[in-house]
């Protein structure tokens, strides 16, 4: 085993890897763009080294970089991760030129199955069922055009060293071909440096299953299969292991045609051969074909892991330093069910929008597998993927698993981006997915229900306003005056949207508050009851900001009251308490010309002194208020006038 290894990569799959070594004993290595310095990778490691800026180019795929730093460190080996250049045989070739070991595959089996066209080739030369299609050298367009009448409508155009879904056309008729060939060239072409493409039949109801196998360059074995059929232009969001509807049948089908592929090209370590699936009529022992091989450790490896209880990353080192492979085909079994779901910074309500922002807020619930690289604080940049974590579960059963998912979604805390949480608890809940009725084409069908943004009801914006208030959190002078109720008006914004809210207190941690026409009885007793009822739901804040965590994440803006006050005092020429509190100090009197700017009073509120500024350059006409005072919201404290001309 190796003592110390390099991690090529970044994020939530550094990370990853770092918690394994650190089980074996393996010192590890991180190296980071000027972004990442301070990243959770970086802090996780034994050592770090920078690389340079902040974009890729710069930084993780500088593969000479990366190998000085391997060497510089006493690192005996790499790992690439998935990205970068985990699929990059040259860096393979440099690595092993460098006396390092590369973990993963060699050279030669990333080329084997570094271009779709020759790849199928192999395979079918291997004896793994291929769809029919197109992947000749010929790419002249009436050629092409040709080959795509031969195979039969609908057809898909695919890049041939593409991935990610760039590069790729689904073609209906003849008559749209010549149109979806030029945008899948243009696309490859600047994807990919190569405009080439193969065609293939378009499966009516296709679903995306893969073999996850494991080799050590001579034999494999496969790790059973995962259900990747959720996907949203074509990048995967909800990852399943089994396959709903496997028979043991096609499993084993599958299996075999998955070893095949690894022993074919004499691969080693983690990689997944992915199978276009028809569900039409179920799943059939002649119903799949391959679409590629990915050499590399794939984003969904967890679901497998749990499953199957291998430490998918441990195999990889094992076998990368010179051991056999850890087990033999008859020691694999499946045990449960389980699902990922990839939580992005991302707008779902605006086509997937990838977002930025700091987050303020990260928490995931006790009993799922969170697999993250960040923290609370740390800012998801325009440089990378968007991706904030994985979250996996896994139970006795598909149902169960399932219903896990959705408690984990629901309890999942995340603030300071916008993200596709809402967007994921909506489709663990979906009637087709739920009854294990998946295809590829699912999301596209029921997107515009999935990816409404949540609406908050009263009840969560009644809960919104005692944070602003931070009545959540006893302050503010909660209690009951002799004459009448402590109430506050609090003002919350949500997009183009402004509320209020009226809150009374009736006791303490007892309030009511009052939205538009609704009202609530609310009560603080470790946790919240609203008109009686126990409800989950937690209070978190950021700056600016607060978030009602209740299922879905409700984000609210507090407009600065100080600068409401101040903007109000400009206008009206008096200044006002922006909330109840203490007077603390006073430092004008009547009489006394201020700039503005200018401090006037000190009011203690929320634990916290606010100083009240001049709103204008004037004269103090009043002074209405004496230190050590208590003052309700909107109490006048100062009056100002125009200075006298002359």
């Amino acid at each position: 085993m190796f003592t110390k290894i390099l991690i090529a990569n970044r994020g939530e799959i550094a990370c990853r890897v770092i918690d394994t070594c650190r089980r074996l004993g393996v010192r590890t290595v991180a190296v980071h763009s000027d972004a990442d310095a301070r990243a959770r990778h970086v802090e996780m490691a034994d050592q770090a080294v920078g690389l340079g800026g902040a974009a890729p180019a710069d930084s993780y795929l500088r593969g000479d970089a990366i190998i000085a730093a391997a060497l510089k460190t006493g690192a005996q080996a790499i790992h690439p991760g998935y990205g970068f250049l985990s699929e990059n045989p040259d860096f393979v070739d440099a690595v092993e030129a460098a006396g390092l070991v590369f973990i993963g595959p060699s050279a030669k089996a990333i080329r084997a199955m570094g271009l779709k066209d020759a790849a199928k080739d192999l395979m079918a030369k291997a004896g793994v069922p291929v769809v029919p299609g197109y992947q000749g050298a010929d790419q002249d367009a009436v050629h092409l055009a040709r080959e795509a009448d031969k195979i039969g409508y609908p057809v898909l155009i695919k890049a041939v060293a593409g991935g990610g879904g760039k590069g790729m056309r689904k073609v209906e008729a003849a008559d749209g071909f010549a149109d979806a060939l030029d945008a899948a060239r243009s696309e490859a072409a600047k994807a990919f440096g190569n405009d080439h493409v193969l065609i293939e039949k378009w499966i009516t109801t296709p679903r995306h299953i893969e073999v996850q196998v494991f080799g050590d360059g001579t034999r494999a074995v496969h790790l059973f299969e995962r259900d990747c059929s959720l996907q949203r232009r074509h990048q995967k969001v909800i990852e399943e292991a089994p396959a709903p509807g496997m028979t043991e049948d096609m499993r084993a089908a599958m299996g075999a045609a998955g070893v095949r592929a690894a022993e074919a090209i004499g691969y080693a370590g983690a990689g997944t051969v992915e199978f276009i699936v028809d569900g039409a009529d179920g799943l059939r022992p002649d119903g799949f074909w391959f679409m590629e091989m990915n050499t590399r450790l794939q984003v969904e490896h967890p679901v497998t892991e749990a499953i199957t209880g291998v430490d998918l990353v441990e195999w990889q080192l094992r076998v990368a330093s010179g051991e056999a492979l850890p087990a033999r085909q008859e020691d694999l079994s499946i045990t449960g069910h389980a699902f990922e779901a990839r939580l992005y910074a991302e707008d779902a309500a605006a086509g997937f929008l990838p977002a930025t922002g700091t987050l303020t807020h990260l928490r995931f619930p006790e009993g799922a597998r969170a697999d993250t690289g960040v923290r609370p604080g740390d800012v998801i940049s325009p440089w990378y993927d968007p991706m904030i974590a994985k979250v996996i579960v896994h139970g006795p059963t598909r149902a169960t698993a399932l219903l896990q998912l959705e408690r984990a979604l629901a309890g999942t805390q995340v603030a300071g981006t916008v993200t596709n949480l809402s967007f994921l608890r909506k489709l663990s809940r979906q009637a087709d997915f739920v009854r294990g009725d998946v295809d590829t084409g699912l999301i596209d069908r029921d997107m515009v229900t999935l990816s409404a943004a949540p609406v908050p009801c009263t009840k969560a914006r009644s809960l919104a306003a005692l944070g602003a208030l931070g009545l959540n959190r006893g302050q503010t002078g909660e209690g009951v005056h002799l004459w009448a109720p402590l109430g506050w008006t609090q003002k919350l914004t949500r997009g183009d949207e402004e509320i209020t809210v009226r809150v009374e207190a009736l006791g303490p941690g007892h309030f009511r508050s009052y939205v538009g026409e609704a009202s609530h009885e609310i009560t603080r007793d470790g946790g919240w009851r609203v008109d009686g009822e126990p409800v989950p739901a937690e209070i978190g804040h950021g700056p600016g900001a607060v978030h009602v965590f209740w299922g879905n994440v409700y984000s609210f803006d507090v407009p600065d009251p100080l600068a409401v006050a101040a903007a109000g005092g400009a206008a009206s020429g008096v200044v006002e308490a922006p909330m109840p509190g203490l007077v603390k100090a006073v430092f004008v009197e009547a009489g006394a010309e201020v700039a503005a700017g200018a401090r006037l009073a000190i009011l203690e509120a929320m634990k916290m002194e606010h100083t009240l500024s001049a709103p204008r350059d004037g004269v103090v006409a009043e002074v209405l208020v004496a230190a050590g005072a208590q003052v309700e919201a909107g109490a006048a404290l100062v009056r100002m006038e125009e200075a006298a001309e002359g």
